[in-house]
């Protein structure tokens, strides 16, 4: 009746863990585990093994790794990420990118510049074989 329960962890990619609200301000860099949803002012580094959401009141000036990103509001700097950019309707991006995927809303501003690496542009790792030679 009052035994000890287990905690049960949960490794469900798409989570989001967390927040900087509206109003809020960060200066330094950020990393984080799982997704991120930014509704303040960033100024500094974000990494995230999933999802950056930059709401329409967010903004970030740095430098960002991710999976993927939605941008609402406004972003100047450099952004990598392995999967897809979503530059919704009035979102402001300022910089470079490099993605998978990109989606622009109309009334989306991007001014920069963005690199699409394709399967056969990425490096390829080749293996070394020695072959021996018969006499």
């Amino acid at each position: 009746m009052f035994g000890k329960q287990e905690m049960k962890t949960t490794e469900k990619t798409g989570e989001l863990n967390t927040l900087l609200g509206k109003g809020s301000s960060f200066e330094g860099n950020i990393k984080v585990e799982h997704g991120l949803r930014v509704d303040g002012k960033v100024i500094g580094d974000i990494t995230t093994s999933d999802t950056l959401v930059v709401g329409k009141d967010g903004s970030v000036k740095g430098n960002i790794k991710a999976k993927n990103l939605v941008l609402g509001g406004s972003i100047n700097g450099t952004v990598h990420t392995t999967g897809k950019i979503v530059l919704e309707n009035k979102s402001v991006f300022r910089g470079e990118m490099s993605t998978g995927k990109l989606i622009i809303d109309e009334g989306a501003l991007f001014e920069g510049k963005c690199s699409m690496p394709s399967e056969s542009t990425r490096p390829v790792e080749v293996a070394s074989a020695s072959v021996k030679e018969q006499s």
